[in-house]
C-alpha cells in the first residue's frame, strides 16, 4: 500500500515537473538572444548605411553637374573636377569610412560619377560583418532638343556699378554669360544644334559699321539737319554762333566732327563761341530734353558758308619800252649780215599805266586768281642814218636802230562777296559708329521685316553709341565669347530696342536674316537689365524713368510672347534700392521666369539655372 501512494506519488510529481514552462522560456530566450542582437544590429547599419548613401548622391550629383557642365574636359580633367566637386560636397566622417577615388563615365549627352565607400558596422560585428559596402553613382544628361537662344543683355552706363563684394554688374554679367555658353555648347550633340544671339543694348544697339551699306539702314535721320536752324545770310565766318543750348537745345561744335566734348555745360563744354575761319556751322549733341526728342543725338554734318555774289577785279597795266641797238654791214657789192647789239643802259622802261575795274556778278564758285597775262607789242623799228667807210668788200656801214615796244599785263582777281547762303551737308557715312535708334512705332516693338523706307532702321550718330556690336544667331562659340569680353557700359536704358532686336535675332527676315528654323526647336529670349527704362527715340532725359519707354516695353513683350518666344527676364536691382521692375516681371512668360536680384554675383547662379533649365541638364539617377 505506501509503495503504492509512494509510486502515484512520484508519478504525480513527474507530471507537474513535465508541465511545468519555466525552464524552458529560459532557454528559448537565451538561444534567440543573438539572432535577435543581429537583426537589431543590421537595422542600424541599414539605415547609417542609407545616411551614407543619400550623402555620397548628392555630392556625386555636383561633381556630375560640373562635369556636364564644361566643355572640353579629357577624361583626365573629368575626373579631376569630378573629384574636387565631390571632395567639396561630401562631409566624410571615419565612423562612416572613407569613399574610394570617383569614377567618371562619359556617354552621349551624358555623364555618370560613381564612388562607394566600405562603412564599417556596429551590431553586425557580431555575426562576423564588420565592413558594408555602400555605392552611390549620379548621371546626369542634358536636353535633346534644338535651342535657339537670345541673349538680351543690358550695356548701359550702370552697370558699372557694384555690390557691397566689389563685383560690378557688368564683371559678373560676363562671368555669367559665359558659363551660360559653356553650358550651351555642351548641350549640342551635334554642331548647330544650339544657337545663340548676343544683343547688347542701351538706348540703341551697334548692328555693326559692315552693315553700312545694308538696304535696311534708314539714313534719313542720320544726315538730316536739326529742325529750324539754318543761319540767316548775315552769319559767316567770325561771327557769334547762331545756336544756343536755352534756345536750340544744341551749340556750335567746333568742326565737321562733332567734336563729343561739345555738350551741353551741365557735361562740360568745348564748344565755339564763333564760327571758325572755315565758315562751318556745326550743331553739336541735342540737350537731352530737347523737344526734338533726340536727346543724346548728335546731328552729323554742318552748314557751309557760301557767298552770294562774286566780285571780279581786272586790273591792266600798260608800259612803254624803248630799245637802242648798235648796227653794223660790212661789204658793198655783196653786203654781208647785219650785225646789232643793244647800246648801253637800254633796254630803257616808261612810266607804267594802270587801269582797274570792278565788276560783281549773282552767284559765287569759290575765290580765285590771281590770274596774270602778259602781252607784249612791237609798235615800230627805225633805223637812224649809216655812216659808211672803204669801199667795195671792205665798206663799212654803222647806224643806230630804235625799237618801241608796249607790254601790257593784265591782273584778274575773283572773290566771293555779299551776303551767306548755307547749305546742310552731311558727313559721310563711313564715319557712322553702327548704332541704330527705334524703328518709327509700330515697327518699334516687333519684329516685321523692313520692306519699305518707313520699316527700316534709323542710323544714329549717338554720343553713347555702344561699342558692343550684336551677333546674329550661331554657334561660333569663339567669336560669342569674344564679343562678351568686349562688352562695354555706357548710355541710358531703352530695353525696348533690346527685346526687339532679340526678336530680330531669332527671324528668318532682315535685317539679322536667321536660317530656316529646324525642326523639334525651342526658342528662348533671356533679358537682362539692370534700371528702370529712361529714354528711347522719342522721350526721356536719360535719367528718370520714362513711363512712354515702358508702354512700348510692354507691346514688344507682348509681341514676342504672341510669336512662341519664352522670356525669361531678370531684373538687377542691387540693395533693392530701385524697387520692383514691374514691365520686365510681365514680360517674363509667367512668375517662375521672372528674377529680382540684389547682388552682382546673383546673375551668375541665376543664369546657371536657367541654362540647366532650358539645355534640361538634370540628374537622371
Amino acid at each position: 500500500m505506501r509503495l503504492a501512494q509512494r509510486l502515484r506519488s512520484d508519478l504525480k510529481r513527474l507530471g507537474a515537473f513535465l508541465r511545468n514552462r519555466d525552464a524552458n522560456v529560459a532557454m528559448m530566450f537565451a538561444i534567440s538572444l543573438i539572432p535577435v542582437t543581429i537583426a537589431a544590429g543590421a537595422g542600424l547599419d541599414l539605415t547609417r548605411a542609407m545616411i551614407v548613401k543619400s550623402n555620397l548622391t548628392e555630392a556625386l550629383d555636383a561633381a556630375a553637374l560640373s562635369v556636364a557642365a564644361t566643355s572640353g574636359l579629357t577624361p583626365a580633367q573629368m575626373t579631376v573636377q569630378a573629384q574636387n566637386y565631390f571632395n567639396a560636397n561630401y562631409k566624410a566622417d571615419a565612423n562612416y569610412g572613407t569613399p574610394v577615388s570617383v569614377t567618371v563615365t562619359p556617354g552621349t549627352q551624358q555623364v555618370t560619377v560613381s564612388t562607394s565607400v566600405p562603412m564599417p558596422t556596429t551590431l553586425m560585428g557580431v555575426a562576423g560583418i564588420h565592413t558594408v559596402n555602400v555605392t552611390a553613382s549620379s548621371t546626369v544628361v542634358w536636353g535633346q532638343n534644338k535651342l535657339w537662344v537670345s541673349l538680351v543683355l543690358d550695356n548701359t552706363g550702370s552697370m558699372t556699378q557694384a555690390d557691397g563684394t566689389g563685383t560690378t554688374k557688368m564683371s559678373a554679367l560676363k562671368t555669367a554669360t559665359h558659363q551660360l555658353l559653356t553650358l550651351l555648347q555642351n548641350a549640342s550633340a551635334t554642331a548647330g544644334d544650339v544657337r545663340v544671339a548676343l544683343i547688347p543694348f542701351s538706348k540703341d544697339v551697334n548692328v555693326g559699321t559692315a552693315n553700312a551699306g545694308a538696304t535696311w539702314i534708314d539714313w534719313t535721320d542720320w544726315e538730316a539737319a536739326p529742325p529750324s536752324s539754318t543761319p540767316s545770310s548775315s552769319v559767316g565766318p567770325g561771327s557769334n554762333c547762331p545756336y544756343s543750348w536755352n534756345v536750340n537745345g544744341f551749340a556750335c561744335a567746333p568742326d565737321a566732327d562733332n567734336d563729343p566734348s561739345c555738350t551741353n555745360s551741365f557735361w562740360g563744354s568745348d564748344c565755339v563761341s564763333k564760327v571758325p575761319s572755315s565758315g562751318l556751322i556745326c550743331p553739336s549733341q541735342a540737350q537731352a530734353n530737347a523737344s526734338t526728342g533726340k536727346g543724346g543725338h548728335y546731328y552729323n554734318g554742318c552748314y557751309n558758308s557760301v557767298h552770294s555774289q562774286t566780285q571780279t577785279t581786272t586790273k591792266v597795266d600798260t608800259t612803254p619800252i624803248t630799245i637802242k641797238q648798235n648796227c653794223s654791214q660790212t661789204g658793198s657789192s655783196n653786203p654781208g649780215p647785219v650785225t646789232c647789239t643793244n647800246k648801253s643802259g637800254y633796254p630803257s622802261n616808261g612810266t607804267t599805266n594802270s587801269n582797274t575795274t570792278t565788276a560783281t556778278t549773282n552767284g559765287y564758285t569759290g575765290d580765285s586768281g590771281p590770274a596774270t597775262t602778259t602781252n607784249t607789242t612791237t609798235d615800230s623799228t627805225a633805223d637812224g642814218t649809216k655812216t659808211c667807210t672803204g669801199s667795195g668788200a671792205s665798206k663799212v656801214c654803222t647806224w643806230t636802230r630804235t625799237i618801241l615796244q608796249t607790254k601790257t599785263d593784265t591782273t584778274v582777281t575773283k572773290v566771293g562777296t555779299g551776303s551767306w547762303n548755307h547749305t546742310w551737308v552731311a558727313n559721310s557715312r563711313t564715319t557712322w559708329g553702327g548704332c541704330v535708334m527705334d524703328r518709327t512705332q509700330s515697327y518699334d516693338t516687333n519684329a516685321t521685316a523692313p520692306t519699305s523706307s518707313s520699316t527700316r532702321f534709323p542710323a544714329e550718330n549717338s554720343v553713347n553709341c555702344l561699342s558692343s556690336v550684336i551677333v546674329p544667331i550661331g554657334y561660333n562659340w569663339s567669336d560669342l565669347s569674344t564679343k562678351v569680353d568686349a562688352m562695354a557700359a555706357a548710355g541710358t536704358t531703352n530695353q525696348t530696342i533690346g527685346l526687339a532686336w532679340g526678336m530680330h535675332a531669332l527671324s528668318s527676315s532682315e535685317p539679322l536674316s536667321a536660317p530656316t528654323l529646324p525642326a523639334n526647336t525651342k526658342q528662348y529670349i533671356i533679358i537682362v537689365s539692370d534700371g528702370l527704362n529712361t529714354q528711347n527715340r522719342w522721350s526721356g532725359d536719360g535719367l528718370n524713368q520714362e513711363t512712354d519707354v515702358d508702354a512700348r516695353m510692354a507691346l514688344a513683350c507682348t509681341s514676342a510672347k504672341a510669336s512662341g518666344y519664352t522670356i525669361y527676364a531678370i531684373f538687377v536691382d542691387l540693395g533693392g534700392t530701385q524697387g520692383n521692375s514691374t514691365v520686365l516681371q510681365n514680360c517674363a512668360s509667367d512668375s517662375g521666369k521672372y528674377f529680382d536680384l540684389t547682388t552682382s554675383g546673383a546673375i551668375i547662379t541665376t543664369l546657371n539655372a536657367i541654362g540647366q533649365s532650358i539645355t534640361n541638364l538634370r540628374v537622371a539617377q
